[in-house]
């Protein structure tokens, strides 16, 4: 008998909905305790109290889950299946508390038994489940689909040991397993019974019109959900992440035969392709397993989303009214041969109809302007891993450009725009797979967005502009305000009221006030909390002792040069070198912090990280400097670390060269903290700009059409090196071993980099500016009153920054996926 047989409603199921108030929380955490966890309380570690309590909410969470669920299916929905390789969702317990609004009663229930919420709060490991913006920004838009009954599913790996861990010995980043896993993960789901099959390599055999897969190796993908709550709703989605298992456990045979390695090997092999997020891609075998990882998760995904729609509809007509699939980047955009071949050979419909309907359900946001991070595959590779899908590939690609050809498009153009890049080591270019498939394509800035159909893109923007438009990224004001910095967020509530926790518009109602003394004094105070926060955690941590009475200066993000952590870098050696030349000039003291993880075979940039390291242990260690200069580089940058500098931060550095970053996310943050901007007219820069004004923000440096110019024209940083002194001296200072004086030659490639080699991302050509800007800041800094009514017109001014805004806009203008209506 089906479920829907004995409950049509979860009103006709006879269970206990786990009641809310302090006494049932109590009831539901020693149960907990006792019965899921299994420990008596005389013998529980603070971890169990963790587990025992993330269930105790969790199942806070499951009725309204179900609900909503069993919502969608009543009401039909269509559904947004939004696909990233990365979902950076950091610690779950704090936010679940936040969305039921149940954080203090939890508190006071554990307290009864002796527990510390903060304490064991801080016990949960961040999932280790993303590495940068890319993956947070999945986040925010799984929380704000919730928020706004957007009926969502997110799709991607259940990674065993993240990315990596970053230790930093000896000034070096070094990378070991991030076992995130270890304790368990209560606000996962397993799902054994949801698996499928991915199949990778074999051969492809036609039979008449039919294709048929065969003699593949193949891997199991199953299910492992975990619920995704809204704010101050019933409504909830589902984070779904595919865990590779072998489909064969152990070689029995092998076994008994005493070759015990041998007889799981083949488990072993299958099940690597979801341990690490990101395998070093700079050997064929780790290109290898980024493609099975890729296609893994989008197998799984287009399989169990193509049966859930097939379970209520029949024939494929309605999919595009049903089913919108969105691709966060190029890493999922194998999903579009997959699901022509589920189309075509298992559900045999004629390519026409199989097209039409991709074209109607995929979306694609493009998250970079630089052509060497565009994925591509080389034939060879796709043709041995996924013979099949690469012949899809390049029907779509002869159907697309033959149609070109009959229009009268030139040879020359055919070439530019074919999936096929003929040149060298045939390669398949994804992005413009996804570009041609999908029905919209948006970039994630006002300036990117333009800048993506100018350049990357401008063939195609040509043939269909309407596909392509701007959704400005956003970020969820519920963990980075009102999780990330209760003081602040106390200010507000009681200046301006809560509800700009689900509008965060509503944050221009403190404009008027900005210069009221008790908001300045009531912000002073929230940043010196905050301050103080984040020093005793690097006094406890790192073992340095930084000043709370300084500005501090922060920067936390993925190492790259593009971002130019080294162009701030020279910034520190110059304020160093100024305060060694005059020792009794007023200063403003300044605690700089970095944090962010290279990627393991980024060379340069781990070699930035040392180079940070180093010039922080002088610097730091020197009698001469004492609290007018500390660098500190946070190791393990991780969502729940951001949480805690980022509202202590007073100037934000946004410096990436301009037309590189597409938005930023991150400026969003530490501006909604109230720190003001420092940074280049690139990205959500040029919009923050608007929206707080130029007397708010220090900008520098080139424009995009600027830096155009000046690479086509010309560069030449040596000779900016010889007209700048301080400049010259700040480079002579790396290359010269002063911070690195039992290896002197350890940073040569820097300086040759920057200098002899062509600065490539134009640090030196925007050092000058930098350098006023940074002088700007320092004058600002001078007057606390008027620093912090800057700082609060920031705060002010972040409304168009919600996450909630971008959401609401893809779910009307690209989703077309209207509110689910749940009852409470």
């Amino acid at each position: 008998m089906t479920p829907q047989a004995t409950a049509q409603t979860l009103a006709d199921f006879p269970f206990d909905a786990p009641g809310r108030d302090l006494e049932s929380l109590k009831h539901a955490i020693a149960n907990k305790l006792m019965f899921t966890v299994g420990k008596d309380p005389k013998t529980a570690r603070p971890e169990d109290w963790m587990h025992a309590a993330a269930y105790a909410v969790r199942d806070q969470l499951v009725e309204r889950w179900m609900k909503t669920t069993r919502a969608q299916y009543a009401q039909d929905a269509k559904r947004v299946y939004y696909m990233s390789m990365e979902f950076l969702i950091g610690r779950t317990f704090g936010n679940a508390m936040l969305a039921l609004g149940l954080r203090e009663r939890v508190r006071q229930a554990l307290a009864d038994f002796g527990v510390d919420l903060d304490a064991i709060t801080e016990l949960e490991p961040d999932a280790a489940l993303g590495n940068g913006g890319l993956g947070r920004l999945a986040a925010c838009f799984l929380d704000s689909m919730a928020t706004l009954n957007i009926p969502g599913f997110g799709y991607g790996i259940r990674y065993d040991y993240g990315m990596f861990r970053q230790t930093i010995v000896d000034g070096r980043q070094v990378e070991v397993p991030d076992y995130w896993l270890t304790q368990g993960n209560p606000w996962e789901f397993a799902r054994p019974e949801v698996t499928y099959r991915v199949r990778f390599g074999g051969r492809v055999v036609k039979d008449g019109d039919q294709y048929n897969w065969v003699d593949s190796n193949d891997v199991q993908a199953m299910a492992y959900d975990t619920i995704i709550p809204g704010y101050d709703t019933m409504a909830t989605n589902t984070l779904r992440l595919w865990s590779a298992k072998a489909t064969q456990e152990i070689d029995l045979g092998a076994f008994n035969r005493g070759n015990y390695f041998a007889a799981v090997e083949t488990k072993n092999h299958s099940e690597n392709v979801s341990r690490v997020l990101y395998p070093d891609d700079s050997t064929d075998s780790g290109r290898e397993l980024r493609l099975h990882q890729e296609y893994f998760f989008c197998s799984a995904s287009v399989q169990d989303l193509l049966r859930r729609y097939m379970s209520r509809h029949k024939g494929f007509e309605d999919l595009p009214n049903k089913v919108s699939i969105h691709l966060n980047d190029t890493h999922p955009v194998l999903a579009i041969p997959e699901l022509m071949r589920l189309l075509l050979d298992e559900q045999h419909l004629p390519w026409a109809d199989a097209w039409r309907l991709c074209q109607g359900v995929f979306s694609y946001t493009n998250h970079t302007l630089m052509h060497e991070a565009l994925e591509t595959w080389p034939v060879g590779m796709l043709e041995r891993i996924l013979p099949r899908h690469l012949q899809i590939i390049y029907d779509i690609n002869a159907q697309f450009l033959t149609g070109l050809a009959q229009a009268g498009v030139a040879a020359e153009m055919l070439r530019k725009v074919s999936l096929v890049d003929e040149h060298g080591d045939r390669r398949v270019r994804m992005a413009y797979l996804a570009v041609l498939t999908s029905h919209s394509i948006n970039g994630v800035s006002a300036l990117h967005s333009e800048l993506m159909k100018e350049s990357i893109f401008s063939d195609f923007a040509r043939l269909w502009p309407e596909r392509f438009n701007n959704k400005t990224n956003g970020i969820t004001p519920r963990r980075w305000l009102a999780q990330a910095n209760p003081a602040l967020s106390a200010l507000l509530d009681k200046k301006i009221g809560t509800g700009w926790r689900r509008d965060l518009s509503q944050l221009k109602e403190l404009q008027p006030l900005v210069t009221n003394e008790k908001v300045i004094a009531g912000f002073q105070a929230a940043k010196l909390v905050n301050k103080q926060r984040l020093a005793a955690w690097v006094k406890k941590n790192m073992g340095l002792e930084i000043p709370t009475d300084a500005l501090f200066d922060v920067q936390v993000k993925r190492i790259h040069e593009y971002k130019r952590q080294l162009l701030n870098v020279l910034h520190v050696i110059t304020r160093y070198q100024r305060i060694l030349a005059n020792p009794d000039a007023p200063v403003v003291p300044r605690v700089v912090v970095f944090a962010g993880k290279a990627a393991s075979a980024y060379h340069m940039a781990k070699n930035i990280i040392r180079l940070i390291n180093d010039v922080a242990k002088v610097i730091n260690n020197d009698a001469r400097i004492g609290n007018k200069l500390k660098v500190v580089f946070i190791p393990n940058y991780s969502v729940s670390l951001a949480e805690m500098i980022i509202p202590a931060a007073d100037l934000s550095e946004q410096i990436s060269t301009a037309g590189t970053e597409a938005s930023g996310t991150g400026n969003m943050k530490l501006s909604l903290n109230g720190a003001l901007t420092i940074g280049t007219l690139d990205g959500a820069n040029v919009e923050i700009l608007q929206n707080v004004g130029a007397d708010n923000i220090f900008i520098f440096g080139m424009t995009t059409p600027e830096v155009a110019t000046l690479r086509a024209t010309g560069y030449r940083p040596a000779s900016i090196v010889e007209k700048n002194p301080e400049l010259a001296a700040t480079l002579n200072a790396i290359r010269s071993g002063l911070f690195s004086p039992e290896e002197p030659e350890r940073y040569q490639s820097i300086y040759d980099a920057l200098v002899t080699w062509g600065d490539h991302y134009l640090l030196l050509g925007d050092y000058a500016a930098y350098i006023a800007a940074q002088e700007k800041v320092d004058a600002a800094y001078l007057d606390p009153q008027a620093w912090a009514i800057m700082a609060l017109r920031n705060v002010a001014a972040m409304g168009p920054f919600s996450a909630d805004r971008t959401i609401a806009e893809y779910a009307e203008k690209i989703w077309n996926s209207p509110a689910l209506e749940i009852e409470a």
